[in-house]
């Protein structure tokens, strides 16, 4: 049994709670991204809160084994168990609060990336139970914001103090402070393209980060390439791609601008 018919199974279990609006299919599996080390994320839209039994019920009837079991926190709930050593991530969100979220994306131009990959959730989002409801969320990040590409370059562009003291780590030796500041970089970077590109954010540590890139119009020559050799290359040689990626992006921001 592949991942997406083992999801469809424990959704027609999540849809007989009367509270469930939606269950979706979420991550990699909802994006043909999925590997052997994949596993199904799904999220879940209720009416009203939950309570721990609307949530174990399902686990107890998959025969499944809690892994993790947290309360609400962040406006979510989530909880992670396993079924045939398969495991399942749970987030479940009250329908209001993730209008609120969207809300917060689309209409005020936020640049907060939980709410982002809420976003981008939904946008990929595969159907399995209340495909109206989530056709309907769908169309309301359907269109990627301008203004929220602007918010998103802007917040990312500041590389910081830290960066300006890269060559000061590379005479010192200082490896571990040099790969932290290089790992750093490397996400603002992705946080520019993203928003350079007008694709919401989805995974706050720029999960599938190929993949991502493989997506974008608007990016450096080679950028995949060119990104792993920062890490794969000596440090000094590493430093200096990464700031020839950071001039080409730059230059990328200046010729949209002057575009707009």
């Amino acid at each position: 049994m592949n991942l997406k018919q083992l999801a469809e199974q424990a959704a027609d279990v999540y849809k007989e709670n009367k509270k469930v609006e939606a269950v979706y299919i979420v991550g990699s599996v909802s994006r043909g991204w999925e590997d052997q080390y994949s596993d199904i994320e799904l999220n879940i839209c209720w009416t009203e809160p939950p309570s721990d039994e609307d949530r174990k019920v399902v686990i107890e009837r998959m025969n499944g084994v809690i892994v993790h079991f947290n309360d609400y926190e962040d406006e979510e709930w989530s909880e992670v168990y396993t079924v045939n050593g398969v495991k399942f991530e749970i987030s479940s969100f009250l329908t209001e609060e993730v209008l609120k979220r969207i809300q917060r994306v689309t209409k005020e131009f936020q640049v907060n990336i939980e709410d982002q990959c809420l976003a981008a959730s939904i946008h990929y989002g595969v159907p399995l139970h209340g495909e109206e409801l989530l056709d309907g969320l769908k169309a309301k990040v359907l269109v990627y914001p301008e203004v929220l590409s602007q918010n998103m370059v802007e917040a990312h562009l500041d590389l910081g103090e830290k960066w300006n003291h890269r060559y000061a780590l590379i005479e010192r030796e200082d490896w571990l402070m040099l790969y932290s500041l290089l790992t750093e970089t490397q996400s603002k970077i992705m946080g520019l393209l993203f928003g350079l590109n007008c694709l919401y954010v989805h995974h706050p540590s720029y999960k599938w980060q190929k993949q991502s890139l493989n997506l974008m119009n608007i990016k450096p020559d080679d950028v995949n390439n060119r990104l792993d050799r920062v890490f794969l290359s000596s440090p000094d040689q590493g430093v200096r791609e990464l700031e020839s990626v950071i001039e080409e992006i730059k230059h990328l921001i200046e010729e949209k601008n002057n575009t707009m």
